[in-house]
């Protein structure tokens, strides 16, 4: 059960790029999600990464294994949680996010370094709140 939820239904085990196909599935769910359910599904999928990435850790016997994407999953719906739903910000999010993602900018660097689920999804989730907050600013301007 741990390997199928923190892989999110083995799309970790994709040969290529599993952290960018999982982001997608995350850019789907949301999408698929209705909008008045959407923190609540944000919060479930939460609690479900944080029971499994640091079990699947210890399974994978490596550190933040590359089949683990429920992390990304999140980030990905964290980062579309708080704007407006439009293709816009759907493509653009995600783009941010797999960018941000990648290059990890402080303090998202840092929390990598932490054992455990912590480690494993709190740089995705920082990823998710800056490429949210680009969104939002983006919003502003545009």
């Amino acid at each position: 059960m741990t390997k199928l939820l923190a892989t999110f239904f083995f799309v970790g085990y994709m040969p290529i790029a599993p952290g960018t196909f999982g982001s997608f599935l995350g850019l789907l769910l949301f999408a698929g999600i209705r909008q008045d359910l959407r923190l609540f599904g944000f919060g479930l999928l939460l609690v479900v990464a944080l029971l499994s990435c640091g079990r699947a850790e210890k399974l994978f016997r490596r550190k933040d294994p590359p089949q683990v994407v429920i992390d990304e999953v999140c980030g990905m719906f964290l980062t579309l949680l708080f704007v407006p739903f439009t293709l816009f910000n759907l493509t653009v999010g995600f783009l941010l996010f797999r960018v941000l993602d990648i290059i990890k900018p402080f303090p998202a660097n840092r929390f990598e370094k932490l054992r455990g689920s912590a480690g494993i999804l709190l740089d995705d989730l920082a990823a998710g709140v800056y490429a949210g907050l680009i969104l939002l600013i983006l919003g502003r301007v545009l």
